[in-house]
């Protein structure tokens, strides 16, 4: 009811202000009477000059004041009927001016406003955040959904493929082989299984136990987020909250605790988590560039104006040996440095986080062509790890290699 009656105000104090200024604006019939009274008391004051400068007698002087009066009060009462049809006039005209700007208020509202919505406190729209989470997709849904887009293995070895057959039917028999489980969960990934990869992992954390380590656990996170298509699940979010109670400084599980908060429309539980994580992390961290890319915007969403800290860069000998060089040098120095990484991981391999530096460092100097062979590389390479596979494609994203 409040919102009605602000702007029914606001429309009465606009329509009395034009009212006013109507009021204020002389009549032309008004104007003209008052004109005449002007000119008819100043021809009074000169009968009385003339009269006292003897160029009008006596009698004179009465008879031109007479017909004068006579014409001074004609032209006050032409003033006072211009003055009464005036205000007669006023009255409708600004009734009509409240109701047109209360009508065309009420008609603006109902095209470009939401008349039927009810109010929505912070408090209950917070709730109906925080219940549509709780009701969100399973893991399974989102893995169904997610399959389609999810990269295909390459044709696999017949011979790799009987030892898979081999390994499942024994795994039947022991279904808590710890070691049978490790390597089903991995060959699975690696022939594109992902969700019996997933699986495999379940019962790799279950055959440990209550003493299942936390890496472990980690890697149930990764496969069950990667395979659901980067969605953090209810059932994710549960082994989740086993992973912080045990480690809460765990790097991963605080990535994937952002990521949960803000997919669940959270950015202001989203943006702390990520931010504590970001400024603490050591620049080879493997959830820095997804953090980095995605943070501004959970910033923002939040409410909070930030920006991320730089990267930590070279040492201060770096810093200064560099200063002391020309524009060519340094960029020969550059481009040694990415030749001598690409060398080292053409022949001795490399973490995926090499690998996403290289990709980067290639298409930040306009090679992209040979970033998008490294990334396809590196993409083979990993094919097995769906954690790798998201530091590869997020310096895919952020060389500009997008499909």
């Amino acid at each position: 009811m409040l919102f009605w009656i602000i702007p029914i105000l606001i429309a009465l104090a606009v329509a009395l202000l034009l009212a006013r200024s109507l009021r204020a604006t002389p009549e032309v019939g008004q104007s003209a009477a008052a004109s005449d009274i002007a000119v008819y008391r100043d021809q009074l004051k000169e009968i009385d000059r003339d009269l006292a400068r003897g160029v009008l007698t006596e009698a004179e002087a009465e008879a031109v004041r007479t017909e004068v009066s006579r014409r001074l009060l004609e032209a006050d009462k032409r003033a006072s009927e211009a003055q009464a049809e005036t205000a007669s006039n006023q009255g409708p005209i600004a009734a009509a001016m409240v109701f047109a700007l209360l009508a065309a208020s009420f008609l603006l509202y109902a095209w470009i406003g939401a008349p039927g919505l009810t109010d929505l406190p912070m408090k209950s729209r917070l709730a109906d955040i925080d219940a549509a989470a709780q009701s969100r997709m399973s893991q399974l849904e989102a893995e169904e959904r997610a399959r389609p887009n999810l990269p295909q293995a390459p044709e696999a070895d017949p011979a790799f493929l009987d030892l898979m057959v081999k390994l499942r039917e024994a795994l039947e028999s022991r279904p808590d082989d710890i070691q049978g489980l490790t390597l089903l969960a991995e060959n699975e990934a690696r022939l594109g299984n992902y969700t019996a990869s997933r699986e495999a992992q379940e019962r790799l954390v279950a055959a440990y136990g209550a003493d299942a380590p936390i890496g472990e656990k980690i890697q149930l996170v990764d496969l069950m987020v990667f395979t659901a298509g980067g969605f953090v699940s209810p059932e994710a979010e549960s082994v989740l909250n086993q992973i912080l109670q045990a480690a809460p400084s765990n790097g991963s599980a605080r990535y994937y605790a952002g990521l949960l908060q803000a997919q669940n429309g959270r950015p202001d539980r989203a943006f702390p988590i990520w931010r504590r994580l970001l400024e603490e992390s050591t620049p080879d961290a493997p959830w820095l560039p997804v953090i980095r890319a995605e943070i501004a915007n959970v910033a923002a969403e939040a409410g909070i104006d930030y920006t991320p800290p730089p990267l930590r860069g070279p040492t201060q000998e770096d810093v200064e040996a560099a200063s002391d060089m020309s524009e060519e040098d340094r960029r020969a120095m550059i481009e040694g440095m990415v030749e001598g990484l690409a060398d080292r991981l053409a022949t001795d391999g490399g973490p995926p986080e090499d690998w996403a530096r290289l990709i980067t460092a290639l298409g930040v100097m306009g090679q992209t062509d040979r970033a998008r062979a490294i990334s396809d590389e590196a993409l083979q390479v990993f094919a097995d790890s769906p954690a790798a596979l998201m530091i590869i494609n997020t310096a895919r994203a952020g060389a500009g290699l997008t499909e």
